[in-house]
């Protein structure tokens, strides 16, 4: 295997490839990267921890095709801090990969690649979608963060990817908190998905990151999915299991009703938060009356108060919540202004568009002591 290639593409493929790379494995070589070059100028770079594989293609100048399992952190190292432009490298007869630019040179031991894990190919076929890249990393950010992070909770710690006629849902929820993130789209049948949120995370970063224009393809198997883009293939396990009704969830009618600034609410409630930052006291009481919002915090280093002017309909409220759980929500919301709905201090809130139903948040009250 001989091989020349440009450090940047390879340091940024490196980047993608080792969000599959995990250090609780007891497989040595799933710690490694598999390195593929082609005689048709390609190098293909492969991790995986069973559950999400990732293959990144990048170009290479290839003067001898051949396969490689190089030890992931070590390798990325050396590509992050070599200087940009050409490296060069090449397996010897010891089985040590050399790398080489102009002033330095290093050798590291590899693995055969005959040992590492077959990147699972698209069989049993039950769906192909496409998504509009920049819209499917947005549902992800809009709903990733309230999966559950217990895996010994099942289909909770996924997120949900629900494909009905003219809409596609995904949702997410933990238990004290729900995010359900809405965008029209095309669907041949209807069809439900469950991604864990661990990869689904990995999944938004590899999409943030990657500068590929076309649309993201959904492959749908059996037992897994595969994304593909232009240079980069993920294939998934998906969860299996029955997701929650959350339809079901989602409150029928409310008593109260605001329409409030969201930047003003959301930096309102980070101030009164400093004073409730231990793990055991994040409860904000938020008091609605008439056309104020008032916030306030209390711990033994003192006390806060806020007031945000606000548009109101129904009753006047009092009720507490997890301040960070409100803050999550509104930080992945673009909206200059939200609506917040409310029944009572025991029922949760529910934060959604002025106009529309493209996203909704669901959050769930703390008991807090009344006045």
């Amino acid at each position: 295997m001989k091989f020349t290639c440009e450090q940047q593409q390879l340091s940024k493929a490196l980047n993608t490839v080792s969000k599959a790379i995990t250090t609780r494995t007891t497989i040595p070589i799933l710690k490694g990267i598999l390195i593929r070059v082609t005689e048709e100028g390609k190098m293909i770079l492969s991790a995986s921890d069973l559950d999400l594989s990732i293959e990144r293609t990048i170009d290479a100048d290839v003067e001898e095709a051949g396969a490689v399992v190089v030890p992931s952190r070590l390798f990325s190292d050396i590509i992050k801090k070599l200087p940009s432009g050409i490296l060069s490298m090449e397996l010897d007869e010891r089985e040590k990969l050399i790398i080489k630019t102009l002033t330095t040179k290093y050798d590291i031991v590899t693995q055969s690649a005959d040992d590492f894990p077959k990147t699972a190919e698209a069989e049993n076929i039950l769906a192909k979608l496409s998504f509009d890249k920049e819209i499917f990393k947005e549902m992800i950010r809009k709903t990733q963060f309230c999966a559950s992070i217990d895996e010994t909770k099942g289909v909770i710690s996924g997120v949900l990817v629900e494909m009905e006629e003219d809409i596609t849902n995904m949702v997410a929820l933990d238990g004290f908190r729900m995010a359900v993130a809405r965008e029209s789209m095309k669907n041949e049948a209807p069809r439900k998905i469950i991604i864990n949120g661990k990869i689904m995370n990995e999944i938004g970063k590899i999409l943030q990151e990657s500068d590929d224009e076309n649309d993201v393809e959904l492959v749908i198997c059996e037992k897994r999915a595969i994304l593909l883009l232009d240079k980069t293939k993920v294939v998934l396990r998906l969860l299996s299991g029955e997701f929650i009704a959350y339809k079901d969830i989602l409150p029928k009618q409310n008593s109260t009703f605001v329409k409030i600034n969201r930047v003003l609410l959301m930096e309102a409630i980070e101030r009164a938060s400093l004073l409730t930052r231990d793990i055991k006291n994040r409860t904000i009481r938020i008091t609605i009356q008439e056309n104020l919002m008032n916030i306030t915090s209390a711990s033994e280093e003192g006390n806060v108060k806020e007031d945000i002017i606000m548009e109101k309909e129904g009753g006047d409220l009092e009720i507490g919540f997890n301040y960070r759980y409100l803050l999550d929500a509104l930080k992945v919301i673009d909206d200059e202004e939200i609506i917040m709905e409310f029944d009572s201090a025991v029922k949760p809130c529910l934060i959604k568009p002025v106009t529309g139903d493209r996203y909704e948040y669901l959050v769930l009250p703390v008991r807090i002591p009344m006045n």
